[in-house]
């Protein structure tokens, strides 16, 4: 109960938190619930510069796969090799063909559009390559 009789003709009133408690837990199970249901970020492969004062590795460069896509409609794979819509897939086939790790990125100029760097991401996913990562110019600078 929520009172108790003391004296004869005085009463002492306590306050039942039972109820209170009830509340807590049940609000304390709520959140609970809900707290995994946060929205979470997309996981990105992002290529780490390389420090200023090192010199560039031949080995880590013949590991990483660059396609460039330019505002012309033309492109390339790492700088060198020009390349056509039709050829990029065949051609990036044979280069991961033997390779264990299937990781590449695009490189887009400023003023391509999103829809032929997405057509250059699908092309790479028909491929076979599990994990295309996009190349930005802050991320080439180091920044």
């Amino acid at each position: 109960m929520g009172m108790t009789v003391g004296q004869k003709g005085s009463s002492l009133a306590e306050m039942n938190v039972v109820p209170l408690i009830d509340i807590l837990l049940v609000l304390l199970i709520i959140f609970m619930v809900i707290t995994p249901t946060t929205p979470m970020g997309l996981n990105a492969l992002v290529p780490q510069p390389q420090p200023p004062n090192q010199a560039n590795q031949d080995q880590l460069l013949n590991k990483t796969i660059v396609v460039q896509v330019f505002s012309n409609g033309k492109l390339k794979i790492n700088t060198d090799e020009d390349q056509t819509w039709e050829g990029l897939g065949p051609r990036l086939e044979t280069i991961f063909g033997q390779r264990a790790d299937k990781t590449a990125f695009v490189k887009g100029d400023d003023t391509v559009f999103f829809g032929d760097v997405a057509r250059a991401i699908d092309i790479m996913r028909a491929a076979g390559i599990e994990n295309v990562g996009l190349l930005t110019p802050r991320m080439e600078s180091g920044q």
